[in-house]
């Protein structure tokens, strides 16, 4: 525990510049991981809309893969 002198002012500023001092360290730490936790969020939320796109553009192609697939064996039937 820091004890100070009540007499002596000098002392007082240099703890009442250490309290502002953590108190700034304090916020700006609680700061990065909030933003931290916040890019982890979003990067998760992402990454769910990412793969439902991947899966709409797979089963676009498979579509098209189909109907291809289905005119080559017509044309070799003929």
């Amino acid at each position: 525990m820091i004890e100070f002198d009540q007499r002596s002012p000098m002392k007082y500023s240099v703890h009442k510049d250490f309290a502002l001092e953590y108190l700034k360290s304090y916020f700006e730490q609680k700061w990065r991981h909030d933003i931290c936790e916040n890019l982890k969020t979003g990067y998760n939320e992402m990454s769910e809309i990412n793969l439902d796109l991947a899966e709409i553009g797979l089963e676009c192609d498979m579509e098209d893969l189909y109907f291809y697939e289905t005119r080559l064996i017509g044309r070799e039937k003929l």
